[in-house]
Parts: structure tokens; sequence; C-alpha cells
């Protein structure tokens, strides 16, 4: 069974949905741990209550990047991860931390990548007058959001949306396709290849596997 650490700052929506499946047998591996930088982040609740073990490490207690990535670096160590699933972790992670677990680490991003990197992407949508948002699934790499896609979900935008019902939408896809993904890592059926994403050894194009 693969080992499966999960990184959090907020509500955790994502990581319960991980956890679901998991607990179903959907997936082949267990979630081991979740780290936290936020102490009162509700995503600790929802790992207690499903027995697995939290950690929070703050980054008031650091006075950089690089130190709070080398502290956040030796505990994930301690978890011994076969993956690492960034689920709404609002950090800027440092380049040697990101080369330390690269093609073992993934990120969802709410907009369809390479399109509103960063923050707001749902009001960015709207105010770029867009028929269509989405999530993406990617490998991390040092480009913030800039990683490898491996699995997109579209939605649409309606006229009149306000952004928190595009969130909304956006979001009801994410559980749907992040543990996708991580069932298909712990399979062993997903690879990052030389910036690539391989899925069952074929090589999916710039927007994943939703390009096929």
């Amino acid at each position: 069974m693969m080992r499966i650490l999960v990184l959090i700052s907020g509500s955790g929506s994502n990581l319960q949905a991980i956890l679901d499946h998991c607990a179903s047998g959907k997936i082949a591996g267990d979630v081991v741990g979740v780290i936290s930088n936020k102490a009162d982040a509700y995503g600790l609740v929802r790992a207690k209550e499903a027995g697995v073990a939290t950690a929070i490490l703050a980054q008031q207690q650091f006075t950089s990047r690089e130190e709070y990535d080398a502290a956040l670096l030796a505990l994930m160590a301690d978890y011994q991860p076969d993956l690492v699933v960034l689920a709404g972790f609002m950090r800027i992670l440092s380049g040697d931390l990101v080369r330390h677990f690269a093609g073992r680490m993934i990120n969802i991003h709410p907009s369809l990548l390479p399109k509103y990197q960063g923050l707001h992407t749902h009001q960015r949508a709207i105010d770029a007058g867009d028929s269509e948002h989405g999530a993406s699934v990617h490998f991390v790499t040092e480009e913030l959001d800039g990683g490898p896609v491996i699995l997109q979900a579209r939605v649409p935008i309606f006229a009149g949306d306000e952004a928190d019902e595009v969130a909304a939408r956006v979001q009801a896809q994410e559980h749907s396709i992040y543990p996708l993904v991580v069932r298909w890592f712990c399979e062993g059926r997903l690879q990052m290849v030389d910036g690539a994403v391989r899925l069952d050894g074929a090589l999916l194009g710039p927007a994943g596997y939703a390009c096929e």
C-alpha cells in the first residue's frame, strides 16, 4: 500500500474525498499523515476523525521560506511518503523541497491551466468573459502552478454567475478528479518523465488526460 502524505491550510474538503476513497478501497494507499501550516485548519479535524496522524508547522516560527521548508522537509520525511498531495496548502514551496519530491508530489489548482495561475481564479475567469472554467491536477515543479497537467475537469460559466457559484461548481469536480489521480499513482500507472506525464506508458498532452 502506498503511503500518502497530505498538506493542507484550510477546510480539507479534497482531503476528505481522498480519505473516503482510501476507506472504500478505491485507492490502494493509506493517508499516513496530514500536515497543516494553520493550527485552525478544519482539515485537521477531518484527519483526526479518520484516525490519521496530524502535525502543525506554523510559518511564524521561521524567518525565511528556506528555513521553514527545511523544517517541513524534515517533518515530511518522518512519514516516509510515497506520494505527497497538496490539498489547499497555501504556501509557495522552495526549490529544494520540490526537487526532493519530484515526480511524487501533486497539486490541484482551480483553473484550466495554464490559464490563471495564482489566486482569485474564479473571478478572473468571469472578468475575462470565459464560458468555461475548471480545475487541473498537476505534478509540482519549481514553477508556480506550472508543472505538467495530469487531469482536468471543466465546468460552464453562466451569465450572471458570481465567483462563489463558479467555485462551488469547480470544487464538486475537484472531489472527483483528485482521488482519481491519487488512485492512478498508487496503482503505478502514473509517472512524470522528463517533465511530461505518462499514464499507462502513454504520453499525455498539455491538458493531460482531458485532451484524450
